[in-house]
């Protein structure tokens, strides 16, 4: 594949660095999108994360031009494209639901974004060539959508988006109908696409999983706003909000007010939580991740519970221990073998973790 690249015409130096600026958008009068600001990097994969109605589809489709905002400005490559019809943004768009033409050849529906711009017939079958040669799908052209398996769809709809050689391609969830192997597989090769003809790609997902082992940058969306956007490091190891903290990672969140001896004391849970930015009395909010908790039978140095129930993942078990009041802590125990399998449903246990990995989400007075 490596040497197909040869014959690939890479987007322009510089070509694919978009601007968001202000942007507000929504249907019936109902706002849906309020955006101050979105930088999206020449050549970077970017995905877009949060719950259903959330807001990420409708800005990708701002984006795209299907749906016009009421509020800001879109701007790529320092043309403002915010009034223009898609077809003149030279952007590639993968769907959901790859929206091929059941009636044409794979050959004809890679072609259609060619036609449409005019390109002559020897241009359009090299452009052809080369796409189906990019996503694996050299021996391919002549067949129609449904003779091929839904992964050969999913490679389609990207070749078809790659042959026009957009600076900037956006994808709505393209992988959600596919299974979950052929979904790893998908992912790991659409990343390694990206990386060779450096499209910059915006990538709209509600799976978790896939935006942090695909993205350059995740922005986090939540009632219409963008509430973290960092590296997928940066957003699982330091959320910057108590939403993204329990969001992505589904994590333990804890509120309370520090001592004078520096600990938190959250409703009866004393936690260890290193040096915090405020005083004794002041209110702090912190997280603790499934995995970094470790769970014990015997001792008292920790928070005492009882075990609710476990489940097997196959890498590893989800367990939710019930404390004294009611409240729960979900810990995640990696499975090293049966002689191993964390305590069962109805187990008195301590859970206790290190100072260094609870995450301070907010401090501030009580």
């Amino acid at each position: 594949m490596e040497s197909d690249l040869r014959l690939i015409e890479l987007p322009e130096e510089g070509a694919g660095h978009v601007e968001i600026e202000g942007l507000a958008a929504g249907y019936e009068g109902a706002r849906v999108l309020d955006l101050d600001r979105l930088s999206i990097r020449k050549g970077e994969f970017l995905s877009i994360l949060g719950p259903s109605g959330c807001g990420k589809t409708t800005l990708l489709n701002c984006i795209a031009g299907f749906v016009r905002p009421t509020a800001g400005r879109i701007v790529i490559d320092g043309s403002d494209v915010t009034d223009r019809p898609p077809y003149r943004r030279g952007l590639g768009m993968v769907f959901q639901n790859y929206a091929l033409f059941p009636h044409m050849t794979v050959a004809d529906n890679v072609a259609y974004g060619l036609r449409v711009r005019k390109l002559g017939k020897a241009e359009r079958d090299e452009r052809i060539s080369e796409a189906l040669r990019l996503v694996g799908l050299e021996g391919f052209a002549g067949r129609r959508p449904g003779q091929l398996s839904g992964g050969q769809q999913q490679r389609v709809a990207l070749a078809r988006a790659l042959a026009i050689r957009p600076a900037v391609m956006l994808l709505d969830e393209p992988l959600s109908n596919l299974d979950a192997k052929l979904r790893r597989e998908m992912r790991a090769e659409l990343r390694a696409i990206q990386r060779r003809i450096g499209t910059t790609m915006v990538f709209v997902t509600h799976d978790q999983e896939e935006a942090l082992a695909l993205s350059d940058r995740v922005a986090v969306m939540n009632g219409g706003k963008i509430e973290h956007l960092g590296t997928p490091d940066e957003v699982y190891r330091r959320p910057a909000t108590r939403f993204t903290a329990q969001f992505i990672g589904a994590a333990n969140v804890l509120e309370g007010t520090i001592t004078p001896a520096g600990t938190l004391d959250a409703g009866g849970i004393v936690v260890d939580c290193g040096p915090l930015p405020a005083g004794p009395g002041e209110r702090a909010v912190v997280a603790i991740r499934p995995e970094r908790i470790r769970l014990d039978t015997q001792g008292t140095d920790g928070v005492a519970g009882t075990v609710g129930y476990r489940a097997f993942a196959g890498d590893a078990w989800h367990v939710e221990v019930r404390l004294a009041d009611g409240r729960a802590l979900s810990v995640q125990v990696p499975d090293t073998g049966a002689d191993a399998d964390p305590p069962g449903a109805g187990t008195p246990v301590v859970a206790r973790w290190d100072p260094a990995d609870v995450i301070v989400l907010e401090t501030g007075a009580g």
